[in-house]
């Protein structure tokens, strides 16, 4: 069983990143074929700072890495290093209905917002098409805001294999019910683009001083505190397990909770949960060209299955000749 996922090289991971995905994805390397990429590629769509974007993916890598992901137990490459992705794209869009790509949440929600999206992001969901139908993936964990786009893949490769006979695998969408949207310090979905993250590998003051500007209600001292909404009370039963989350549910709902301590007491579970990855990490800032040497060969090994695809998509669409 292949499945397959990517990660965006959008700078500084937070701890919505790992609960969100990261978690549940190096979970997947110790029962699958696992196939991980940075995608790059996709982050042209939003990122023109050439420097910010060779940055950014090389720290995505060695932070996966630095949380659990093992290249010998996974496919882990770079996505623009593997040039089967785009050639795939373009194969892909001649099989794409303009409909289809017009009623993708992320192109109307942009254009709802009076922004002018680009064709980048308009044909957005082909390129991830192409990421998952060159792999021939079985499975594909997704969050609930990227099932659209799951869904499309499937058209798209139905469309196709109706015209040149079974070339794709249909992949099917994993969706995590235990996963569920991390918030943020205002309660809003935790993001970079909100300025509500928590990140992962920060100092401790900078962790304190994010953990303490939680939201929470006016409630006094003296009341009974509801959990169920309370962001406060969401992030920390991250970092609990079930007796753990009991014992706190129990505390909110007596007389004398003060959100203030239970802050104090986030900040050290944050910084203790993450201390052997903070360690990883500053190993493998250490060791930048062996994260490269990971990279490359994975490039290699993921180049040696999009070739396979590839050669039979040409063969089938008369482009080998």
């Amino acid at each position: 069983m292949r499945v397959l996922s990517g990660i965006q090289p959008s700078g500084r991971l937070h701890i919505g990143n790992y609960f969100g995905m990261m978690r549940s994805m190096i979970g997947w390397q110790e029962r699958s074929d696992l196939f991980c990429f940075v995608v790059n590629l996709h982050a042209l769509t939003s990122l023109t700072d050439g420097k910010t974007l060779a940055a950014n993916t090389l720290e995505a890598a060695r932070d996966f890495m630095a949380l659990g992901l093992d290249p010998e137990r996974a496919t882990f490459w770079v996505q623009g290093d593997v040039a089967e992705h785009c050639e795939l794209t373009w194969i892909l869009h001649n099989h794409t209905s303009m409909g289809l790509l017009e009623r993708s949440h992320s192109y109307k929600d942009k254009a709802a917002r009076r922004e002018t999206p680009h064709h980048g992001l308009f044909s957005y969901p082909v390129l991830m098409a192409a990421d998952i139908l060159l792999y021939q993936a079985d499975l594909v964990p997704v969050g609930k805001d990227q099932k659209q786009h799951l869904e499309i893949t499937r058209d798209i490769a139905g469309t196709f294999n109706n015209v040149y006979g079974k070339v794709f695998t249909l992949p099917a969408a994993v969706i995590d019910p235990m996963l569920a949207t991390v918030p943020g310090t205002d309660g809003q979905k935790m993001s970079k683009s909100y300025g509500n993250a928590i990140d992962i590998f920060t100092d401790k003051p900078a962790l304190k001083k994010r953990v303490m500007s939680i939201v929470t209600d006016a409630r006094a001292v003296e009341d009974v505190k509801d959990p169920d909404s309370c962001n406060l009370f969401a992030i920390y039963s991250l970092f609990l397990d079930g007796d753990g989350g009991l014992e706190l549910r129990d505390r909110y709902l007596k007389p004398g909770l003060k959100y203030g301590e239970v802050k104090k007491e986030l900040v050290e579970k944050i910084w203790d949960f993450f201390a052997p990855y903070r360690e990883k990490r500053e190993e493998l800032m250490s060791r930048e060209s062996y994260v490269r040497d990971v990279l490359a060969e994975g490039a290699g090994k993921a180049r040696a299955v999009a070739s396979v695809t590839m050669e039979m998509v040409r063969e089938r669409t008369g482009l080998k000749y």
